[in-house]
């Protein structure tokens, strides 16, 4: 089979991922790489093909496990690998992951890669914790290289037994960088009550994310200091994950609580400006975009101690990690982030130069370009293709 030497697929589940390599295909496309994307179909796919130019690829794939839709997806893979001819594919997200990875061991794909964003099975139990580490496991055992998402999903997966394949951290470990100049906070005016304590969490209003012990720790928090307000932006997931019948009423009817829906672009990022102090208290995260946004616009944050969060915050330096699951603990750090002026200051004045200084996206970007240049001039050997080993 003769292959496009210079052709690189990048494949993600759902096109709304498509956010993370998009301007990494522009720049390897400058180079005279030759880009294509595959994944489900949606209005991103369309955009990267009719308004930057991209060949694209529509392979649906669905998120949650599917055994037939996830072999005719499989199918499907195969067909695009046998017909596009790429010498790497470049998975993200982890049903694209296992689909993208099997298909190009089965067609002899010379360079397979895969980034492990986040793990799921962590944090899972029973019989599902037993699929999804065994669906990572035939995602590493058919890649030639595993990127984790920080040092801590690198060690879960060591630690797990899932690969015993070296694996390399990129930069400071997250995949997608910030745009600092977006993210600047000098280009906004506040717009808040500045006598009023404003916390803000950004993400989906589910269990998973630890609203349930946020908004518990709020409640007690506002009972004792009314000048202090909680706003959360995004969607509730009625049927994946929601909070509890508790924890949505006492959104719904303390005064305190504003639960505004989602927000984009700028008026995500007023919501920052307007705000003191940025809260995820997630069971699990792979990197989370969101801290390191805040963190861009100035904001300290309350972080719990997992995966991705302690990779960016230092606790104390720019912002305060507490154990997971624990509304106590967050109680702790909500009502020490409102009163102790100048730890406060500290932390906001170190938290935009932090993110500037490990997360940038253009060495971010660059992190990955050389990675993928350094890899691209190895001569690949017929049995280095054919290699399926954790």
């Amino acid at each position: 089979m003769t292959r496009n030497k210079n052709k690189i697929i990048r494949a993600v589940t759902v096109s709304q991922s498509l956010g993370f390599a998009r301007e990494v295909m522009i720049k390897m496309r400058k180079m005279g790489y030759d880009m294509v994307a595959v994944t489900s179909p949606g209005p991103e796919l369309d955009e990267l093909r009719d308004k930057d130019g991209f060949h694209c690829v529509a392979v649906p794939m669905e998120r949650h496990i599917s055994i037939v839709n996830d072999i005719k997806s499989l199918i499907k893979m195969i067909s695009v690998f046998r017909k596009e001819k790429p010498q790497m594919v470049h998975s993200m997200t982890p049903k694209a992951g296992m689909i993208c990875m099997v298909a190009a061991w089965l067609t002899r794909v010379p360079v397979r890669i895969h980034t492990f964003t986040g793990l799921v099975w962590p944090t899972a139990t029973g019989l599902k914790r037993k699929i999804l580490m065994m669906t990572d496991w035939l995602t590493c055992a058919c890649a030639t290289h595993i990127i984790p998402e920080g040092q801590g999903v690198l060690n879960d997966l060591k630690n797990g037994g899932i690969t015993k394949k070296p694996m390399k951290v990129l930069g400071y470990g997250n995949v997608m960088g910030v745009d600092m100049e977006r993210f600047d906070p000098s280009r906004f005016t506040a717009k808040k009550d500045p006598a009023v304590f404003t916390f803000v969490f950004v993400g989906r209003i589910v269990g998973d994310k630890g609203i349930n012990e946020l908004v518990d720790a709020f409640v007690k928090l506002h009972d004792k200091h009314k000048n202090t307000r909680l706003v959360l932006v995004g969607n509730y997931e009625h049927n994946l994950d929601p909070v509890n019948d508790t924890t949505r009423q006492l959104i719904d009817t303390n005064d305190g609580i504003d639960a505004c829906g989602p927000k984009y672009g700028d008026d995500l990022l007023q919501m920052y400006v307007d705000a003191d102090c940025f809260v995820m208290p997630s069971y699990r995260e792979g990197f989370p975009n969101t801290v390191l946004e805040a963190g861009a616009m100035g904001l300290p944050s309350i972080v719990t101690d997992i995966n991705g969060s302690r990779e960016i915050i230092e606790n104390e330096k720019n912002g305060l990690i507490v154990p997971s699951k624990n509304a106590n603990a967050l109680y702790d750090a909500m009502e020490r982030m409102l009163t102790d002026d100048k730890g406060r200051g500290v932390m906001k004045s170190n938290a935009r130069q932090i993110i500037e200084s490990r997360f940038e996206k253009n060495f971010v970007q660059k992190c990955q370009i050389e990675f993928y240049e350094r890899i691209l001039n190895v001569e690949w050997l017929p049995t280095a293709m054919l290699s399926f080993e954790c």
